[in-house]
């Protein structure tokens, strides 16, 4: 996976409002998710743009408010392409991965941006694209490949997730189906359902045609 460089600065005025003006300058706000998990009550010191979340059982996690300028990320967004976000917060080094956008439901313009930190001791789980190569048994019969899944869910070290999940079709044959539970790549933990289908070969009209003259 390519790392996407990109400059953060901590935010500390939040609310609606506050967002407004942000978006009316180009800019987005952000918040990091998946900081240290701390004990409650929280004696520590925060950085700027930190807080603490309780999660239940005592327990907080520190997440971070930022923002990034909408030009720096169209290059990270508008793409089908997936990385590893190398943030400069003031300075310092801290490795996300997109986890969500919220966009204007009229307008299309980025209203809001989470990330999640990541590190190379701690799985993530991300939807990476899927990319067919080989040339079908099935479509050499008239057959007709389709791709159903354009992206699966994988779970694994950041720094072991490719750019793309390249699965070879040669052996799929006539009116035949891959699903996600036939798909083993190492390192990797696919976690969509075992029986979704990924790609399949359908019956073509010639197909079927050939198939009934060569019963006769």
């Amino acid at each position: 996976m390519n790392t996407f460089q990109l400059e953060a600065k901590p935010r500390t005025d939040l609310g609606k409002k506050a967002a407004k003006a942000l978006r009316s300058q180009n800019l987005i706000p952000v918040v990091l998710n998946g900081g240290e998990i701390v004990k409650l009550p929280f004696e520590g010191t925060l950085k700027e743009g930190e807080k603490v979340i309780e999660i239940g059982n005592g327990r907080g996690i520190i997440t971070t408010d930022l923002v990034v300028s909408n030009d720096a990320v169209r290059k990270l967004i508008y793409t089908p392409d997936i990385f590893a976000i190398e943030l400069d917060i003031n300075g310092e080094k801290r490795m996300a991965v997109l986890k969500d956008i919220q966009f204007h439901p009229v307008k299309e313009n980025i209203l809001h941006i989470d990330l999640l930190e990541v590190s190379d001791k701690k799985p993530v789980v991300m939807e990476v694209p899927v990319k067919l190569e080989g040339h079908a048994e099935g479509v050499k019969a008239g057959g007709k490949l389709t791709l159903s899944m354009k992206k699966l869910k994988v779970r694994a070290i950041y720094t072991a997730i490719p750019e793309r999940l390249v699965i070879n079709v040669d052996k799929l044959g006539l009116g035949k189906t891959l699903q996600v539970g036939d798909i083993h790549i190492d390192g990797l933990e696919i976690v969509n359902a075992k029986n979704a289908v990924v790609c399949a070969v359908a019956l073509t009209r010639a197909a079927r045609g050939a198939q009934a003259a060569a019963g006769k």
